[in-house]
């Protein structure tokens, strides 16, 4: 220890060396493993969070676009010009630049998909094959072709492909025919009809998502255009944005740029509930771990407290000696951080560990059809551990402040003569 500053050596030999009362070591041991644990805890459960944010972000922008363009009219004309002038759009970000790096157009169907087996209500996309798999993750084939397979057909049906579970539930396999039936039909002399059209199923995909494999399905987009009657016009042109996180800056560019009657979505508005939800979450649980290290901060108080007692002595012979107040007070401030430091070092290199061997080994299983995962996602962002480590720090810093105070005001004389 040689070379140590004189708090730091007093300090150290006070949390170190034999006590008289053993049961003061044991509070000062349980506090330690409390700062430990909590602090543990909190990187371990944040990290999972923050991974399960991540994984149902790749999730819902696999399917989603980053930004959305549509008009107050409704179906627009897909032309060139714009097109142009949507992918020329550069927005400033800091030190870099956001940009739209693909586009593609799309229309909307909702209608109901019928089968000999049922019928049920779905969302159907008609989507460019050529260009729809820069913009999105249509997902994984299943069964069948997946979007290569929606090519125009000269003879027969045209194709679709839907998702697994929406297969499943319309009691359909790949190579059967099902008929989209929309509402908004003709009028005849026997009441309004409603329009339907055979389509042949080439493929099933899923998301691993069950709320968007249940309900959705792919056509061409010359099929949806047809079947909707709006000639060459589209719904919406969905587009890719690089950096991802930009994509609300890229969005507002837009719609100033397009002027009326177009108007823009990003994903964060898109998924705002979802996020801000996940965000909450995570916050609460960050303020409920930390009341682990907040109890083992108010150990450290008392075992502080019981220390001042038993060194009272010494604390006499010290001041007697030349310490100063502010000395004695640096030597319980320095034991009491010490037990934070210690646990907190200990917390932070078991969750570190912990969190890598979760990520490498993934030996805890959850159900995926709920979570959409089989495993516990995790993502170690070094920015939350710096949080964790500093406000443990601070917690077992400020409990160590009182007791360490009460031990610099000891009168030597007094503490002498009663001892």
């Amino acid at each position: 220890m040689a070379g140590l500053p004189f708090e730091w050596f007093v300090a150290i030999r006070y949390l170190f060396s034999r006590r008289k009362h053993t049961f003061i070591s044991l509070i000062t041991f349980i506090s330690m493993i409390g700062v430990f644990v909590g602090v543990m805890a909190l990187i371990v459960v944040i990290a999972v969070m923050e991974g399960f944010q991540e994984h149902l972000k790749e999730k819902f922008l696999g399917i989603n676009a980053h930004v959305i363009v549509r008009s107050y009219s409704g179906a627009f004309l897909d032309s060139p010009t714009l097109r142009k002038k949507i992918l020329s759009t550069r927005v400033k970000e800091g030190w870099s630049q956001a940009r739209v790096t693909s586009l593609t157009p799309i229309c909307f169907i909702q209608g109901l998909l019928s089968s000999s087996s049922g019928v049920q209500g779905a969302v159907i996309r008609g989507v460019d094959p050529g260009s729809v798999r820069a913009v999105l993750d249509v997902g994984k084939v299943v069964e069948g072709e997946g979007i290569s397979a929606l090519r125009p057909v000269k003879t027969g049906p045209p194709p679709i492909v839907i998702g697994v579970e929406l297969l499943k539930n319309l009691g359909v396999r790949v190579g059967d025919e099902i008929q989209i039936v929309l509402p908004q039909g003709t009028i005849t002399p026997f009441g309004l009809m409603p329009k339907i059209r055979d389509f042949k199923v080439v493929g099933a995909v899923s998301t691993g998502m069950y709320d968007y494999d249940s309900s959705i399905a792919f056509v061409t987009i010359g099929a949806a255009q047809r079947l909707l009657g709006i000639g060459e016009r589209v719904h919406a042109y969905e587009l890719r944005v690089v950096p991802v996180d930009s994509a609300d800056a890229v969005a507002k560019a837009l719609k100033e740029r397009l002027g009326f009657p177009f108007w823009t979505m990003d994903w964060k508005r898109m998924s705002r509930n979802l996020f801000a939800a996940l965000r909450l979450e995570k916050l609460a649980m960050f303020v409920v771990l930390t009341l682990i290290v907040l109890v083992a901060a108010f150990n450290i108080v008392s075992t502080l407290f019981m220390l001042v007692m038993e060194k009272r002595e010494d604390i006499a012979v010290l001041k007697a000696m030349g310490a100063r107040d502010s000395q004695i007070l640096r030597i319980f401030v320095f034991t009491g951080f010490s037990v934070g430091l210690i646990g907190t070092v200990l917390g932070v290199v078991s969750g570190v560990g912990l969190c890598e061997a979760l990520k490498r080994y993934k030996f805890i299983k959850i159900p995926k059809e709920v979570y959409f995962t089989d495993s516990l996602p995790v993502l170690l962002d070094w920015r939350d551990v710096l949080v964790i480590a500093v406000s443990a720090l601070a917690l077992t810093l400020l409990a160590t402040i009182y007791p360490a105070r009460q031990a610099a005001k000891i009168n030597p004389s007094e503490a002498l003569r009663l001892g």
